[in-house]
């Protein structure tokens, strides 16, 4: 099956109870980025992993002595704890060292509950890791530019799903790296990392190149011109990670944040 393809269903995971969803059986690259970023984590420490899908990321993250809560609404595994992430979900307020959502949120009808609900289960000073279809490579540009249509979001293939039914919607909710960041930001998280897994269509380097040059000018104008000098700190550190190569050739975006242990900080001003 090709990269951001709809599965048929026979490719698709089963559940226990026949339902089907759409996942990966592979331990992919933005698996292993974000297992790189939970190395610094001490044993025992307590880690959400939702959407679980089939389960590599919570068997990776055991192996390194972390403790996992699984959690989604498939029944693939016995030690799965049942979760709607398009509601609140069932954890207290502070209850993990660290929270990982391994493509999905752009299943979700309502992200910005979930980027909520992620920060708020996650303890002060705690890790957010999230990665989604890069909406932002200059692969998912040009696909948007002749189409209308981002790379992996092709409403052609989607299902109309009425209100209410749990099930897995599939390609929804393209999300872009500041949307993410202003996201998290709100909930209470600070971005301190991104990155990705592999870059998508490499052949096409050379047009990429000259499109980023072309727009140097204007990408500075808007990011360090007069009507944003108010937020300059800030802007610096959106311009590295929005410009990155990650961002601009990579196949998947990845953001790593981490939980203000004080709520109440905000740094908009400033970063």
């Amino acid at each position: 099956m090709k990269p951001g393809s709809t599965p048929h269903q026979s490719e698709q995971p089963a559940d226990k109870r026949g339902r089907w969803f759409s996942g990966t059986r592979k331990f992919t690259g933005y698996m292993q980025f974000a297992m790189e970023q939970l190395g610094s984590l001490p044993p025992g420490s307590e880690v959400l992993d939702i959407p679980a899908g089939l389960g590599q990321m919570t068997d990776a993250m055991r192996s390194i002595d972390l403790r996992v809560t699984p959690s989604d609404i498939n029944t693939v595994r016995d030690d799965y704890a049942k979760a709607d992430m398009d509601g609140a979900l069932p954890f207290e307020d502070d209850s993990f060292d660290a929270a990982v959502c391994m493509e999905g949120i752009e299943h979700m009808v309502d992200p910005v509950l979930l980027v909520g609900e992620l920060v708020r289960v996650t303890r002060p000073g705690g890790m957010v890791i999230v990665s989604t279809p890069n909406i932002s490579s200059f692969y998912s540009r040009l696909q948007f530019l002749l189409t209308g249509t981002f790379y992996q979001f092709n409403p052609a293939i989607i299902r109309d799903v009425p209100p209410g039914v749990e099930t897995d919607r599939f390609h929804i909710a393209p999300m872009h790296f500041a949307r993410l960041r202003y996201l998290a930001m709100y909930a209470g998280a600070e971005v301190e990392a991104v990155g990705s897994d592999r870059y998508k269509r490499k052949a096409l380097m050379p047009l990429y190149l000259v499109l980023h040059g072309v727009g140097l000018l204007w990408r500075r104008s808007l990011f360090f011109g007069k009507r944003a000098s108010p937020w300059a700190e800030r802007n610096k550190d959106l311009y590295r990670w929005m410009y990155s190569p990650q961002m601009l050739f990579g196949r998947t975006m990845i953001v790593v944040f981490r939980k203000r242990s004080d709520p109440s900080e905000q740094t908009g001003g400033k970063r």
